[in-house]
């Protein structure tokens, strides 16, 4: 039986939000989604009236007052509470308003005390930071305060003010907490004390009602986001019991709007507004477009789903059907494939205990953790929208995953930082998997997203492969195949001809990844991960102009020549002009480098519009140090390394016959320039022919080898295949005359998912090296390597060179 699902979102789900065509939206607690008539109305609002400034008598300014205040009312009673017991104030979102609070509790005499509950998300607990004294409370030391065995802050401080905040709904796992809590704490209100409960409610608002009813026993404080809600505008709300928002006016800070006179001038005075509470807290002119907007959200909302009831009903089936099915799924050893952390759903669902979040962790077959950032990666592929990480809940990610403080500490210390892509340290997992329904989902959405999961997370345990034929019987003959350089980061790449000998360097091939794109706002390197088109940029390398000729293989937008060219030297006269005659703060792949800018407005120009994006050229030439020079990152993995145990079969990793264990030389620091990882990337033929079979296999469009980027292709010169992903096993290479070690297999994300001809986005090849190319939850394909300076003093020692056609032969 079905009870509470709504049928209805199916048959107006397309017309209303065509946004999720071929898309799954599972984070509803990030925000929800805006439908198609909210959009509408608001456009017919906008374009039927004349709004001004609200702070002027025109009419204009006059008809955005007016509507100001009813939607103010409005949004009161969505909330069901009195205008008459509670005042309304709009803030940017939830952030804005508990920021409000503490800048006026911060001003109380002797300051105040608080305390904030171990689920609260990190913008409740920042408020510690202008406390006189803070704690992190859980559950049971809130009982034990509300019972008058202990105080809310242990350390005695002069401050006769308290300030309890806690969340209504636990935006990480979805647990929901005793709203009763605001009005028992009132009651501990005595002649030496005064306590404050702030609520944070914007996780809870966007599936269940916030009743406000009754103002004796509702928070002094609650503060949401109607994105939340709504999906738009982004907005939101503070909302204050009138009988405690005479603390708010210790606020010392005023702004335009907030006053009825000011003082500026040989006198230092104002005198605040104080007809309605709002007026004296919302400073300067408000975001009255965006107030606007949530008219229309509102009614749009009542037209489409009727009451915030019936949607904690839909939001609470779905969320039981995904938990039930996360927790079902089995390896094949009957290990649980899922790690599950909202607890309130092993009971029959309440809307009372549980919000729709269902978060989770993944193990793979051998009870080891897999990464939640690999996952993500994988799930984007698939066009499913989830978070992963902590979620800026710290407590609550600590104590569901048993992380202690050193430990945190220790992470930070190794180079975990949110962000980051690393999420796995000394064995432990440092962040969750979040899913979260909401209004407009359905359960074919909860479903897909559960066969996801088992396609590619359960695993079943086969025989450990046969052992691996020699590499002399199984190698054959090699070849270089294609050599390709990518002068600049992420863009198209220049194939070196096949009758030109190309020099290597320290740093790789010469000329490759020696340029890149900035963002002209953030200083970071741009790729194909959000700007596709990167890839129909495409130079060429031109000796005997000097030059380096970019053209752009798309249509090209009105007024930008077919074609620019760049100095292959480093032509002074393109750094140098007022704009540009300086060093530019970027980063690349996380990392901190100086790069040195292109201020030719021409050349920055061509990049920008082309992408659509503020850019500039940036070169990070060879030969720098410190903050200028990088070094390879790249490793032997563990699937490169001698097994024997018995390996899962795919979905999941792959096995691995034995090989060398790894280098000493591999700590060597080697320069890269502006590569992700190391000096130089090859694919072998034979591994791209197994992957394209397999994805033909599967309905697929096969990859072709451009996708990945390499600057080596290596093939078989025999007609008998070489063994797919013997590479993974080589320690080095002979290519001609140059030797070469090989670093390690290539980790991959979803930029191989970039047709480098269309700049079209697909599942494949990512997908099915998900299946077949996964260990530890991570996705290779691609050998690292560097070269083996010679010792000789020859010309082919002092200026080493490959070409294609060259031979290879294999070491390992």
């Amino acid at each position: 039986m079905e009870t509470g699902y709504n049928k209805n979102v199916e048959e107006f789900r397309e017309l209303e939000y065509p946004m999720l065509e071929d898309a799954v939206y599972l984070d509803h607690a990030g925000t929800t989604l805006y439908s198609k008539s909210l959009m509408e109305r608001f456009t017919a609002d906008m374009m039927g009236n004349l709004f001004g400034n609200p702070h002027s008598a025109s009419g204009s300014s006059q008809l955005s007052t007016h509507r100001i205040e009813d939607i103010r009312l409005k949004a009161l009673r969505f909330f069901n509470a009195d205008p008459d017991e509670f005042d309304l104030i709009f803030v940017a979102n939830a952030t804005a308003g508990i920021k409000l609070v503490m800048e006026a509790l911060r001003e109380c005499d002797g300051g105040f005390k608080y305390g904030y509950h171990r689920a609260a998300h990190t913008s409740l607990i920042g408020v510690r930071e202008n406390a006189v004294s803070s704690q992190c409370l859980v559950d049971l030391d809130v009982e034990r305060w509300l019972s008058g065995r202990e105080s809310l802050v242990d350390e005695e401080t002069g401050s006769k003010t308290n300030l309890f905040a806690f969340p209504a709904q636990s935006n990480m796992d979805g647990r929901r907490l005793p709203l009763s809590w605001a009005s028992r704490a009132r009651r501990l209100n005595n002649s030496t004390s005064t306590t404050y409960t702030l609520l944070d409610a914007s996780a809870f608002v966007s599936t269940a009602q916030l009743d406000l009813g009754e103002a004796n026993t509702a928070p002094d404080f609650t503060v949401l986001s109607f994105y939340k809600i709504f999906g738009f505008p982004d907005l939101g709300a503070l909302i204050v019991r009138k009988e405690s928002g005479l603390i708010l006016q210790e606020r010392r800070y005023f702004g335009g709007g907030t006053v009825d006179l000011v003082l500026s001038v040989k006198e230092q005075w104002h005198v605040p507004k104080t007809q309605f509470l709002h007026e004296s807290l919302e400073d300067g002119t408000l975001p009255f477009h965006n107030i606007l907007a949530l008219d229309a959200a509102i009614a749009a909302h009542k037209q489409l789903y009727g009451t915030m009831d019936q949607i904690s009903q839909h939001a609470t089936f779905l969320a039981q059907r995904l938990y039930d099915g996360l927790a079902n799924l089995r390896h094949s050893n009957s290990e649980p494939v899922c790690v599950m952390h909202s607890h309130g759903f092993n009971s029959k669902p309440s809307p009372y205990m549980q919000g729709p979040i269902v978060a989770f962790n993944l193990k793979n077959i051998h009870g080891a953790w897999v990464s939640n950032t690999e996952f993500e990666k994988l799930a984007a592929v698939r066009k499913f929208h989830v978070r992963s990480g902590g979620l800026c809940n710290p407590g609550g990610v600590a104590a569901c995953l048993n992380l202690e403080p050193w430990e945190m500490r220790q992470n930070f210390s190794s180079g975990f930082k949110c962000g980051t892509e690393a999420d796995i340290y000394g064995g432990n997992i440092t962040g969750v998997i979040r899913a979260s329904v909401g209004a407009m989902s359905t359960k074919s959405d909860v479903e897909a997203f559960i066969s996801f999961v088992e396609e590619f997370y359960c695993e079943t345990v086969t025989s450990p492969p046969l052992s691996p034929l020699s590499v002399s019987q199984s190698l054959g003959h090699l070849f270089v195949e294609s050599l390709t350089i990518y002068p600049i980061k992420s863009c198209g790449g220049f194939e070196i001809p096949s009758e030109t000998g190309w020099e290597v360097r320290p740093e790789g091939l010469a000329w490759d990844r020696e340029w890149c794109l900035v963002h002209w706002g953030t200083g970071q390197a741009l790729s194909q991960k959000r700007h596709p088109r990167m890839a129909l940029l495409r130079p060429v390398i031109d000796f005997e102009g000097g030059l380096l000729h970019v053209r752009y293989h798309g249509t090209l937008p009105r007024g930008l020549p077919k074609e620019i060219s760049i100095p292959l030297s480093e032509n002074p006269a393109f750094y140098s002009g007022s704009e540009s005659d300086k060093s530019l703060s970027s980063r690349v792949c996380g990392e901190a480098v100086v790069t040195r800018m292109y201020g030719k407005k021409e050349i920055n120009k061509y990049f920008s519009e082309i992408l659509g994006v503020s850019c500039v050229l940036a070169r990070f030439p060879a030969g720098g140090s410190g903050f200028g020079t990088r070094h390879s990152k790249a490793h032997m993995q563990k699937h490169q390394r001698p097994k024997t145990d018995f390996v899962p079969d795919v979905p999941g990793t792959f096995p691995a016959p034995p090989t060398p264990p790894d280098s000493d030389s591999e700590v060597q620091k080697r320069p890269i320039l502006l590569s992700n990882e190391s000096p130089i990337l090859a694919i072998n033929r034979a591994s791209l022919d197994a992957l394209n079979e397999d994805i033909i296999r599967n309905g697929g469009k096969p990859a072709s080898a451009s996708v990945f980027r390499a600057n080596i292709v290596l093939a078989s010169t025999t007609s008998e295949r070489q063994e797919p992903y013997s590479e993974d096993h080589w320690t080095g290479l002979r290519i001609g005359r140059q030797t070469f070690q090989m670093l390690g297999s290539c980790r991959r994300c979803h930029m191989i998912c970039v047709d480098q001809d269309s700049a079209e986005k697909n599942e494949e090849p990512f997908v099915t090296l998900a299946k077949t190319r996964r260990f530890e939850s991570k996705i290779f394909f691609g050998s690292h390597m560097c070269h083996i300076p010679s010792k000789e003093l020859t010309k082919e020692g002092q200026h080493p060179t490959i070409r294609v056609g060259d031979v290879v032969l294999i070491e390992g």
